[in-house]
């Protein structure tokens, strides 16, 4: 009994390219005809490549400083300042949020749940949706941009302050606490100098971030450098523009350099 086997042969290289070839080519021509109905805008001369690169590789260094008006360094420093503060408030208010949501500092996990899941709630928004929410509540200006940075950094820093916390050596603690010490003196004198390196070393890492945000609230209206660069792209002074980079790029690395120092001594 003769028994037939049917084998399928393989598709020719020849097939494949020549139909990957009509398929690119379908893709091609679709993309030609919808971008054929769309009319071409006039492209003023200064919107061009040629502009921009022009007016950022020959900045306007007259505006570093003006003797009677806003310039780069009232802008930088107004930056610097609202970086400074939302840091410093931070800093400060996210170290009750970070005793209650550690694990080594409360006996009940429930309630370092709490506070963790409280941090993860402040810094789910954004510093731009807070700087538009204060925007609206207090104006615009450099308070706002302080108010939502402040806000912002202190679920992110009390995470990473809690964090620290849960890494200590709970031998001081222990000992304190079988000698008779109360809960205040225990954190006094065990906790908080186990910590102090550790929280100075993220306040300054958040700093340098906040230094960056700080730049970009400008935009939108929150103070700092960020508003005269957001009128001199709209305005196409690619000078002007220029000139605010190169400001910013200058702060940030020296801000930068400066906090890495700090830090290496610290940790």
């Amino acid at each position: 009994m003769n028994i037939e086997t049917q084998t399928s042969l393989p598709t020719p290289p020849k097939k494949k390219r020549l139909k990957g070839i009509i398929i690119f080519a379908v893709v091609i021509a679709i993309y030609v005809w919808a971008f054929s109905g769309v009319p071409v805008a006039e492209i003023r001369d200064t919107a061009g490549i040629k502009s921009i690169f022009s007016g950022l590789f020959h900045p306007d260094w007259d505006y570093v400083y003006l003797p009677d008006g806003e310039d780069l360094l009232r802008g930088l420093l107004d930056t610097l300042s609202i970086a400074v503060l939302g840091t410093f408030i931070s800093a400060v208010l996210c170290i009750p949020f970070a005793f209650w949501a550690s694990n080594s500092m409360n006996r009940f996990r429930p309630v370092a749940g709490t506070g963790k899941f409280s941090l993860s709630f402040i810094r789910t928004f954004p510093e731009l949706v807070l700087a538009l929410l204060f925007i609206k509540a207090v104006g615009p200006g450099s308070f706002a941009g302080v108010l939502a940075l402040g806000i912002h950094s202190i679920g992110m820093l009390g995470k990473l302050y809690s964090e620290a916390i849960e890494t200590i050596d709970l031998g001081p603690t222990e000992a304190l606490t079988a000698s008779g010490a109360s809960r205040f003196q225990v954190l006094w004198f065990a906790v908080i100098p186990q910590v102090i390196p550790a929280f100075i070393s993220f306040a300054l890492y958040r700093f340098e971030i906040n230094i960056r945000a700080a730049s970009i609230l400008g935009m939108i209206g929150a103070g700092g450098i960020g508003t005269p660069l957001i009128f001199a792209l709209n305005a196409r002074d690619w000078d002007r523009v220029g000139i605010i980079l190169f400001g910013i790029i200058i702060m940030v690395t020296l801000i930068d350099s400066i906090s890495g120092a700090i830090r290496k001594r610290i940790v």
